[in-house]
């Protein structure tokens, strides 16, 4: 499999989903601001959006993919689909009715749980009535918990099917949702529109089941619910789930982690200072990480159901170099110009100037982690595709006690200069960090992963690069900055400016450095030429 090729897919419409989050986010800052209704907002949606990573990005596809593959692969060219199907089919059977009952839970205990997930709001000193707005919230986005795990059942039979377009189109519907309801029912005033938009997000749920129950449908898959009950293969599934969850979202419990410390020990607007550059962070994390951790787990899990370890290991190298060729000048970008694509993104209506400031030290901080978030993402599938899911988890463990130590550190002690907000995103980043080589240095010990010599020689040349990339942001940016609170035309204009040059210097860099050559363009070009 090409994996550029693949990633172009997925990614594109990774990147249309992000860019659609995008203008989701400018929007809520014009109409919503950072202030306490956008806080209660953002930790309603904290509890949809880690959800979805550990359960639809991480646990169920970690574990359900590698088995729902091997059913396939062990019943043949003619069985072999009708096996897999009737795998899907004992799992839905099994998952629905727990998905109810979690649902019904969850709702119960929205407001015990809207405490743990912002620290009470205690700095805020909000009123009982606040409160109660904020518990609404959440019970408003509760429901999507369940439709986007029946979401991640049916994307992972298309990621199977090699369908990867068809499940990184369905983000796109909840940000249509997301960005209809804030242009067409936005309320008279900030706490009005955080209740649209807290009935968008399930919205935007149904919407992607429907669209992937169609596609499953379009591929001959017709699933059907059964009497639930517990076989071996359904046992084997939910004991890979658990620790799947923690492994595949370590960082999504670590931004949970920050998200209610920065609650109870930061003042009104830290956590929408923090969403914003999360927001901005996922950005490369959801088109590069996401993407290719979506590609890599079928294609690895399939490759070494047939013996092919050599391939298997070569698919990751060049996994893993893509990785890096795509996530280091957003790092750059990130770090070196984190103010000036704030300020030109979200700074108008609700959202002041120094909401922008808060927001680009959180998100410099944020990316320092960046390459560590995408590369999590691209070492998991070699354990997942081993039906290993256990490891990943033991060591996540390690990363969000280090993460709960960092916040707790670095939060009173950035207090002190008025810039306690950068605590919980450089305490996540350093987690991040220490996880990613622990699950490095744990595949090349079990001989599963090695560096092969191309990777070894492109990775510091792709450093350099990147960091000639920032010094010359350093230098332009103070160029573009008076047009960046101008008309939407012109910030538009100005931040394309910015980038695009850093972009241009970075891959002049590439070629300069020798982390690509003009050879590598030839292959390439005469790969995709004999494709065709």
């Amino acid at each position: 499999m090409n994996l550029a090729r693949a990633l172009g897919s997925v990614g594109g419409l990774t990147l249309a989903s992000r860019a659609l989050a995008l203008v989701r986010d400018t929007l809520s800052a014009s109409y919503i601001g950072a202030g306490f209704a956008s806080d209660a907002f953002f930790v309603a949606f904290r509890l949809p959006n880690m959800f979805r990573s550990l359960f639809a990005e991480g646990a169920f596809s970690a574990a359900f993919i590698p088995m729902f593959n091997r059913k396939v692969a062990d019943g043949g060219p003619d069985a072999g689909m009708a096996a897999g199907v009737d795998f899907a089919e004992r799992a839905l059977s099994v998952l629905f009715p727990v998905l109810v009952l979690f649902t019904v839970a969850m709702l119960i205990a929205a407001y015990p749980l809207t405490w743990a997930l912002s620290g009470g709001f205690e700095r805020q000193h909000p009123t009982p009535a606040q409160f109660d707005f904020a518990v609404s919230l959440s019970r408003w986005t509760i429901p999507y918990l369940s439709l986007i795990s029946l979401v991640s059942l049916l994307g992972g039979i298309l990621n199977s099917l090699n369908r990867f377009w068809v499940n990184a189109a369905a983000p796109i519907l909840l940000n249509v949702a997301m960005v209809g309801m804030l242009l067409f029912f936005h309320g008279p005033d900030p706490y009005a529109t955080a209740r649209t938009q807290s009935i968008a997000v399930t919205v935007g749920g149904v919407l992607q089941l429907v669209w992937l129950f169609w596609a499953c449908r379009q591929a001959g898959v017709n699933l059907k619910l059964r009497m639930p009950r517990l076989d071996a293969d359904i046992k084997r599934l939910l004991s890979l789930i658990v620790p799947a969850a923690a492994g595949a979202g370590a960082a999504q419990i670590n931004l949970a982690i920050s998200t209610a410390l920065a609650g109870g020990l930061l003042s009104a607007g830290s956590i929408s200072a923090i969403y914003y550059a999360d927001r901005l962070n996922q950005l490369p994390l959801g088109m590069i990480g996401i993407g290719l951790g979506t590609i890599l787990l079928p294609v690895v899990s399939r490759l070494l159901s047939e013996g092919r370890e050599a391939e298997a290991m070569e698919t990751q190298n060049r996994g893993l170099e893509l990785a890096l060729f795509l996530t280091l000048p957003a790092t750059a970008a990130f770090v070196f110009a984190a103010e000036p694509i704030v300020r030109g993104l979200f700074q108008h209506g609700q959202f002041t100037s120094a909401d922008s400031r808060r927001a680009a030290l959180a998100l410099a901080a944020f990316s320092i982690g960046l390459p560590s978030y995408v590369l999590v993402k691209v070492l998991t599938p070699g354990f997942y595709a081993r039906a290993d899911t256990r490891t990943p988890v033991r060591l996540a463990l390690w990363s969000v006690a280090l993460n709960l130590v960092g916040n707790v550190a670095l939060i009173p002690l950035l207090g002190r200069w008025g810039v306690g907000q950068v605590g919980p995103p450089l305490a996540t980043a350093l987690a991040s960090t220490v996880n990613v080589a622990s699950l490095y240095i744990v595949l090349a010990r079990r001989g599963h992963f090695t560096i092969d010599a191309q990777l070894r020689r492109k990775v510091p040349r792709l450093a350099i690069a990147a960091l000639l990339m920032g010094a010359a942001l350093l230098l332009v940016k103070p160029l573009f900055e008076p047009y960046l609170l101008g008309s939407f035309p012109v910030r538009a204009a100005a931040l394309s400016l910015l980038v695009g040059s850093g972009v241009l210097v970075y891959g002049l860099a590439c070629f300069a450095t020798g982390a690509f050559r003009i050879a590598d363009i030839r292959s390439l070009l005469n790969r995709r030429a004999s494709s065709r």
